[in-house]
């Protein structure tokens, strides 16, 4: 109805409207002063009465057209032929698409008047001919002929430019005509294309009022709402379209035509919704309902499965992935989402089985090859490192700019000793991401398990400059001051820095201890070795080093000497031990993240985590 809106109407507008369009088309030929490339909903407004005065157009055509059929048939000669011939090609290519024997998905279309053009200047001619052959008319014929050629010469040189691009050619349509929401709609879409969502806006909220009803307008009022991060305006807006569709009736069962990308109210919607945590339900629902309407709804399954996944549902999300698939089996993302459920399943296995699958349909998904890699790399088995290489170096060729990809290739080097090669792709990821915090303490911990504890230092600086509470790089670097540089007073301030950030950090407790003995404050070193047995009862190591210390106390306290005895190389040593610890730092991960097709729509966070072999921080890339 939007498109043809006579096709639906009630007798007599239905007749009188579609033989209107008649003269309109003839009147386009005689005189294509007024040309628009769009002539559907409310273009021409229907004719609803016999008393409507274009109904006097709908006269006078018949009565030339009857006319002309009279000459062509009642009169014998070469000038009826000719006419008879005109009105053929006129009359026959265009009985198709006249709407007269049946509907069609247009009120006027001027493609479909190129043929019958043929025809109507065949009629010009032969008309001109006539004229010209009588001695009276023959300068002013010539002199009409010439001036319609003019005019339409540069009818047609300015029609030109109005189809220079997509912006012009609805600008000039809505010149003639400004009842067609459609127009309004396609600027809009210019517009949008080119980033200009504040003028988009304007074109699609007067598309809203020209055509109230039409939900394919307040769709694109939403969505640039949205792209505006008016999210409320947003849900307002798509909440009217989703107002206009067919409606549920209880204990009713009916059938509805639906325009399939007006389905996309409820995608939009939901997608929208689901960022409130608290309405991930209601999306839910959004999404089914789509489905409910359309069982082939590739993309509502595509959404949902990601929304499962964001509410810990992963074996609802398989369902609805594996239902996409039975749709489409060779859409590479829904293979990439699989994995993902897989992952949150425990399924490694699994998993790399679907990146594999989506690699093979797309071997440039880029998501794909950095996930893939990193459960190969996260396996711990060797045998997949090399292809996990090849596939990170693909990446890195694909994402030139993306830190994450030099990262990961850094850790795989770490993984197979080789520093040098670990040691420059760090650096490469840090230039391009200077604040890159798992790839600048990852080279501080590479550069002290290589001996280059001072070269960590830099590093750790800038690390701590960015991320003052990094408690890793803290330990780590009070670890380096202490052992390498012997600052005392600058390794008690980060491990005193730590337990500010977190009271209850053993390591930092403990090395707070080793600080205050070597400060020769056995006292306080005593009290915080019992705090820290307290919250860690079973490390060894705590207890010893505790044992030593009172044994100190009471060497002390029994020989009044504040030296060390004789046997303090054992106590240094047991403390050059207790740094050992520093350097095993726990293995931090971040997480993975799903994606889709289209559309723009969008996936949530995905957690995994494996403890390496290496104490290392490790982040996954977010896709």
């Amino acid at each position: 109805r939007f498109d043809n809106p006579a096709a639906v109407s009630p007798s007599p507008a239905r007749q009188l409207t579609f033989n209107y369009l008649l003269p309109v088309n003839a009147w386009l030929l005689l005189n294509p002063s007024e040309l628009c490339c769009d002539w559907t909903m409310g273009t021409i407004p229907l004719v609803e009465s016999l008393f409507d005065v274009r109904n006097i157009a709908t006269l006078t055509f018949f009565c030339f057209l009857g006319s002309l059929i009279v000459f062509s048939l009642r009169y014998p000669g070469d000038s009826s032929k000719t006419v008879l011939m005109a009105l053929c090609l006129i009359v026959l290519p265009f009985i198709p698409a006249s709407n007269l024997f049946f509907p069609v998905g247009f009120v006027v279309a001027e493609r479909v008047l190129y043929v019958p053009s043929m025809g109507f200047c065949i009629l010009v001619a032969h008309g001109w001919k006539k004229l010209s052959n009588k001695s009276v008319l023959r300068k002013i014929s010539c002199v009409c002929l010439a001036a319609v050629l003019f005019t339409h010469a540069l009818k047609t040189l300015h029609r030109n430019w109005d189809w220079e691009s997509e912006y012009t050619l609805f600008m000039s349509a809505l010149k003639v005509n400004k009842n067609n929401a459609k127009l309004w709609n396609n600027v809009g879409h210019a517009l949008e294309n080119e980033k200009n969502f504040e003028r988009a806006l304007q074109f699609f909220i007067q598309a809203t009022q020209v055509q109230p009803d039409d939900i394919g307008a307040h769709m694109n009022v939403g969505r640039t709402y949205k792209n505006l991060n008016k999210t409320k305006e947003a849900e307002e807006s798509y909440m009217i379209a989703k107002s206009l569709m067919p409606q549920i009736i209880p204990g009713k069962k009916y059938a509805a035509r639906v325009a399939p990308n007006h389905l996309n109210v409820y995608i939009n919607l939901a997608n929208l919704i689901r960022a409130n945590e608290s309405r991930l339900e209601e999306a839910d629902q959004l999404y089914r309902q789509a489905i409910s309407m359309r069982p082939d709804f590739k993309q509502a399954y595509i959404s949902r499965g990601e929304l499962l996944l964001k509410m810990n549902k992963p074996l609802k999300a398989k369902e609805a992935y594996l239902r996409a698939l039975e749709l489409d089996r060779t859409n590479a993302d829904l293979w990439y989402n699989l994995a993902i459920v897989y992952i949150e399943l425990k399924d490694p296995t699994e998993a790399l089985k679907n990146f594999n699958q989506a690699l093979e349909l797309n071997p440039t998904h880029k998501l794909a090859l950095f996930n893939s890699a990193l459960l190969m790399q996260e396996s711990g088995d060797a045998r997949l490192r090399p292809e996990a290489k090849q596939r990170l170096l693909h990446y890195v060729k694909e994402e030139p700019q993306d830190a994450n990809g030099y990262f990961n290739l850094g850790m795989l080097a770490m993984d197979d000793k080789k520093d040098m090669e670990a040691e420059a792709w760090m650096k490469k990821a840090i230039r391009l991401q200077p604040n890159f915090r798992s790839a600048l303490f990852n080279l501080a911990l590479l550069y002290s398990q290589t001996g280059k504890e001072l070269m960590a230092l830099p590093v750790l600086e800038d690390l701590l400059r960015y991320y003052p509470d990094h408690t890793k790089g803290l330990i780590l670097k009070g670890d380096i001051l202490m052992n390498q540089k012997k600052d005392i007073v600058g390794a008690k301030k980060c491990f005193e820095k730590i337990l500010e950030l977190d009271p209850n950090n053993v390591q930092g407790k403990h090395n707070l201890c080793v600080v205050y003995f070597e400060e020769r404050d056995l006292i306080k070193a005593e009290k915080l070795l019992v705090e820290t047995l307290a919250l860690a009862p079973h490390e060894e190591y705590i207890q010893r080093h505790l044992n030593i210390v009172r044994s100190k106390i009471a060497s002390l306290s029994a020989t009044e000497q504040s030296s060390l005895p004789a046997d303090g190389t054992a106590v240094a040593e047991e403390k050059k031990n207790s740094f050992q610890n520093l350097k095993g730092v726990k293995n931090e991960q971040k997480t993975t993240q799903t994606t889709v097709d289209n559309n723009k729509g969008h996936s949530e966070n995905k957690k995994r985590t494996e403890q390496n072999n290496m104490d290392r921080e490790t982040p996954k890339k977010s896709t």
